[in-house]
């Protein structure tokens, strides 16, 4: 399981996923997503291009992640030099 520290975390562990990838790796969160057996029919039958179907969820997710760990935005703090 992975622990974020902000949404940008989030968003770079959801990314590479493919939609199988997708399914394992959000398990162990027990997210309340579309019910997969629906997506996957979805798919089989061609109503809904499974790129679009795997887009939707991961925006669920990651909506659902960062309210559940109350996650922010990641802020730059920039690099202080010290003047002579």
């Amino acid at each position: 399981m992975v622990i974020f520290e902000d949404i940008q975390d989030v968003k770079e562990w959801l990314e590479p996923l493919d939609y199988l990838g997708f399914w394992d790796a959000v398990a162990p969160y027990d997210l309340t997503l579309q019910d997969r057996d629906h997506c996957d029919d979805l798919i089989a039958s061609g109503e809904v291009d499974a790129s679009l179907i795997l887009q939707v969820l991961k925006g669920l997710a990651e909506m659902e992640l960062t309210r559940a760990f109350g996650l922010k935005w990641r802020t730059y703090h920039p690099a202080v030099s010290a003047m002579h």
